[in-house]
């Protein structure tokens, strides 16, 4: 019989829970329909938990449609400035869940507009670092990795012969941030400001999935199709253990996966959540 373990630190981070938390505590009490600027987490299975308990998920071009008095939620990824405005122009009210760690980013950004540049390691297009440009009206620059950075110094978008600060995503590799800012650093003739934002709590679980991708023989990590934490987190696995799988729902188990293994570890990003962990294990033991 395989010995199945679940990684005692993956499942929803701090800010995730207190979205959640907040969502479900409105619902129960029945004060009307509760809608979520986008989903609230990247989790399929989550969200049909949720929506089954009566939470909506809207988009910003159907704000219009709600109506005055209805209640928003922002998600933990935060939002810009500019929501917050149209929120309140439409009359809804607001439930803010926008996580602690990514609002004292937006501030620090915000403030190092005013007098640097802001470069951004981060993915293009996410909810969070969509908040994070528009702290900055618009003209921080995004990148995801090294070339794209060198692409924006020849392109003339940074200027190496001014000041620049640079912030991470949250979310985003730790050395993935190191490598990007010792390559701006080589290139750089003005100060430069790295700042340190990836959150301790991502931090730390890169740490303690490493340990946990070597002590098992397979490893199946749980993630939305749509987390960009899981994504990140999964490379890290497989790059550790080849034996490593995604998976959105315990109905994606193979069993020739776990042939002639002794152990299997269950993972997952901040976006998944503990319940779906534990089904995955048991759906692993059922294999047997």
């Amino acid at each position: 019989m395989i010995k199945v373990s679940i990684d005692p630190h993956s499942g929803f981070c701090g800010g995730v829970i207190r979205a959640i938390s907040t969502a479900e505590s409105f619902l129960t009490r029945g004060e009307g329909r509760l809608w979520s600027l986008g989903e609230i987490v990247h989790n399929e299975e989550e969200l049909t938990r949720l929506g089954h308990k009566g939470l909506g998920t809207i988009d910003h071009d159907g704000l219009h449609t709600l109506g005055a008095g209805d209640t928003v939620l922002i998600r933990a990824h935060g939002e810009p400035p500019h929501t917050y405005d149209v929120l309140h122009s439409e009359g809804l009210e607001v439930m803010d869940c926008t996580c602690p760690v990514v609002l004292r980013l937006q501030k620090k950004v915000k403030d190092a507009s005013s007098h640097s540049q802001v470069l951004i390691f981060g993915k293009k297009g996410h909810p969070e670092v969509l908040g994070l440009v528009g702290q900055t009206d618009g003209r921080a620059l995004v990148v995801e990795d090294p070339e794209q950075l060198k692409a924006a110094c020849r392109e003339g978008r940074i200027h190496l012969d001014e000041a620049v600060e640079l912030f991470s995503q949250t979310t985003m590799s730790p050395e993935g941030y190191k490598a990007l800012a010792a390559e701006l650093q080589e290139m750089m003739t003005a100060p430069m400001k790295v700042h340190d934002t990836i959150c301790a709590q991502v931090a730390s679980r890169h740490r303690e999935l490493e340990t946990f991708a070597r002590a098992h023989d397979v490893i199946i990590f749980v993630s939305g199709t749509s987390s960009s934490n899981g994504k990140v987190l999964f490379e890290l696995c497989r790059g550790i253990n080849g034996r490593s799988h995604h998976i959105v729902s315990p109905s994606e188990l193979q069993a020739e996966w776990f042939e002639s293994a002794a152990s299997a570890g269950v993972c997952g990003a901040t976006s998944t959540p503990k319940w779906l962990l534990e089904e995955v294990a048991s759906a692993i033991r059922d294999l047997q």
